[in-house]
């Protein structure tokens, strides 16, 4: 029992399990430990206080909770196998996600598969609760229209056999059965704490997905608790399918007193690639009117620490960057229109990426130039049907996707299009203009730092729609631009300048 205190395992397998799948992203000790930090020191000694973690995995968060209580109930129980019971009966709660991760979390917390075992470190179980507080049930979708009623899951992917698959119902996200569960419906839990399964497949092309983590903070709200942490991808500060009401509410909640933001996930999640990067954050149910204090990380170290509001005035995204706020503040006082309002949305001619051109013209047809996925090629005019106007217009094209998402180095690559040309959605398009010279100039913006810059202050994925181009400011086009001459013009400060470059790395092949 002498191990169960321990702070440092050698090697601690819920360690391990962290770097198991990119699906259900194991959280590591560390990193559980920083989100307990923000909650405050007097729970700890609290007896009566209740945790939940609605979406148990490796049993992470309640062992390490545990370990706290222990600590700080010392006193007030001094008998341990007394105070061991009384924190595993009455304070800690779980729902497990599967069934397998319901055993490995016992194991974590109970030291024993079943909690009423001779095994278990906990002899306050009785004859019947081999779950103790860590329950498990198989819940099953409800189906309307081809999609759950609860968790939007698609019926054609989810509806499963239930002896032998998996059907990712999430009880805490279903109904009441979270309150069924746990055999409870008046309990009031102190914290909600957990890393809630990121998306489901929606059963799109390409193995499309839907996020599903917002539900769990929804649902966790709907309890009352005196605090929420969770740790979710940070799409959701700027994008994410169907995820733009969540946002608006989060960037509203002023009960949201912290964010810790790690735009490299790697850096909290090792071996393990989140587009956009992940963040948990402090929700406090008691201070409901507050500033939020924004933490960045890099590399395992803090570099960035600010208090403000989590909307700024006339955004509808969370700027994630604190340093940004001064320079979209300024950019906004020109009140210019948006570079947005110059590129196409997606498939800008109606061509999927699969459309391939003839390497050479056909014979006797009306050929177009069409750029597309690794090069161009030749296609009829007759099969374009949508901005056909365009085809015979000077225009500018990017690619919709462009690197990481993350990275310092995601330069855009714009190409001049001419007359007679098309591209299929591999590229949006900006423009047309009437000549050549237009594009050119056009582009000498694009290949700017600046631009860049703000292009990420709402594109956290690697595809740069046209929506993600809404802070970059429109531009006189009659001339080319550099990036001393729009520092200039914004008025940033040598402070502000160095930012920008040290967020946007030289482009190599300019």
């Amino acid at each position: 029992m002498s191990n169960f205190f321990k702070t440092n395992y050698n090697p601690d397998v819920l360690s391990c399990l962290a770097n198991l799948s990119n699906d259900e992203v194991f959280t590591p000790p560390e990193v559980v430990n920083q989100m307990l930090d923000r909650l405050p020191e007097t729970l700890w000694c609290n007896q009566n206080a209740r945790f939940l973690d609605p979406v148990c995995k490796s049993g992470v968060f309640l062992r390490e909770i545990a370990k706290r209580l222990i600590v700080g109930l010392a006193d007030q129980i001094p008998d341990l196998q007394a105070r061991l019971n009384h924190i595993f009966t009455q304070q800690l709660y779980g729902i497990a996600i599967t069934e397998l991760t319901g055993h490995i979390s016992r194991r974590s917390l109970y030291c024993a598969k079943y909690a009423n075992s001779s095994l278990s470190v906990c002899s306050g179980f009785g004859e019947h609760q081999a779950q103790g507080n860590i329950r498990y049930r198989r819940i099953e979708h409800t189906w309307k229209n081809g999609k759950c009623t609860d968790c939007g899951a698609s019926q054609e992917v989810y509806d499963r056999d239930g002896e032998t698959l998996e059907n990712h119902a999430y009880a805490f996200i279903h109904g009441d059965w979270a309150r069924r569960i746990l055999e409870t419906d008046d309990m009031k839990f102190d914290v909600i704490i957990g890393n809630p399964p990121y998306q489901l497949s929606d059963g799109g092309a390409q193995a499309s997905a839907k996020p599903i983590y917002h539900e769990f903070i929804r649902q966790a709200k709907k309890l009352n608790p005196d605090y929420l942490v969770m740790i979710t991808p940070s799409h959701w500060f700027a994008g994410g399918k169907g995820l733009d009401e969540f946002r608006d509410e989060m960037l509203n909640d002023r009960r949201i007193r912290e964010i810790h933001d790690f735009p490299n996930a790697a850096d909290c999640f090792p071996g393990v690639e989140i587009k956009g990067g992940v963040s948990y954050f402090l929700w406090d149910n008691r201070k409901q009117d507050a500033d939020c204090l924004i933490s960045t990380y890099e590399s395992g170290n803090l570099i960035s620490q600010m208090i403000r509001p989590l909307k700024e005035q006339g955004i509808e995204v969370f700027v994630r960057y604190n340093e940004a706020i001064g320079i979209l503040r300024k950019v906004k006082e020109k009140q210019e229109q948006s570079f947005a309002d110059k590129v196409s949305s997606r498939k800008p001619f109606g061509l999927t990426t699969d459309v391939k051109g003839n390497t050479n013209p056909y014979t006797n047809a009306q050929n177009v130039l069409l750029y597309q996925n690794g090069g161009a090629g030749y296609v009829k005019r007759e099969i374009i049907q949508v901005n056909t106007i365009w085809i015979d217009k000077h225009k500018v094209i990017m690619p919709y996707a462009v690197g990481s998402g993350d990275s310092k180095t995601d330069w855009v690559k714009p190409i001049y299009a001419g007359k007679n040309s098309a591209c299929t959605e591999t590229y949006l398009v900006v423009g047309p203009f009437d000549d050549e010279q237009t594009c050119k100039n056009v582009m000498s913006y694009i290949n700017t730092r600046f631009l860049h810059f703000m292009l990420t202050l709402k594109k956290n994925t690697q595809h740069a729609t046209k929506q993600a181009y809404e802070y970059v400011p429109m531009q006189d086009f009659s001339k080319s631009w550099t990036d001393k001459e729009l520092y200039e013009k914004y008025g940033l400060t040598d402070e502000e300048i160095a930012y920008i470059e040290s967020m946007v790395l030289p482009n190599k092949e300019l």
